[in-house]
């Protein structure tokens, strides 16, 4: 079974019944990125990017740098001398500027997410990965909140 089709099948059964005026996708992103499943964070977002044409395409492909940026340093804590895993510090440092390059295009809060907050942890875990040491090793994983949109766009 190809990679899209294991994603649509999760997806068909998670959250059955609630009520949201998120794409499953979109909330299941947070449920994966809050969990440390960053890896699966950032693929169950793209399977909503690949099919986004609208303005939220980039703040989506922002999210998934995010995430990408805690699969390297993830990465890097499981395998700390490995030739490839343990050179994943600059690469995070890459992909949480350019998640912050997307994400500063919206508004302070966009789609239920306090872009505020978000901008902060990438500059913050950036400059923690900067030291050498993998901030994932000193410091609690961060936790993104979705709220309520509430009229917010």
């Amino acid at each position: 079974m190809k990679k899209n089709n294991r994603l649509e099948a999760w997806l068909a059964v998670w959250e059955q019944g609630v009520l949201s005026p998120f794409p499953k996708p979109y909330r299941a992103f947070f449920h994966c990125f809050n969990a440390g499943d960053y890896y699966e964070a950032h693929d169950v977002l793209e399977h909503l990017w690949l099919q986004c044409t609208g303005a939220d395409r980039s703040f989506y492909q922002g999210l998934i740098q995010l995430a990408g940026a805690f699969v390297h340093l993830q990465k890097h804590a499981q395998f700390p001398l490995h030739p490839t895993h343990s050179r994943r510090l600059a690469p995070a440092q890459r992909l949480f500027a350019l998640s912050a390059h997307r994400l500063r295009a919206y508004p302070q809060r966009h789609l239920g997410l306090d872009l505020g907050a978000v901008l902060q942890l990438c500059a913050d875990w950036s400059e923690r990965a900067s030291v050498g040491e993998n901030p994932l090793e000193r410091f609690a994983p961060p936790v993104l909140v979705l709220a309520d949109l509430g009229g917010e766009r």
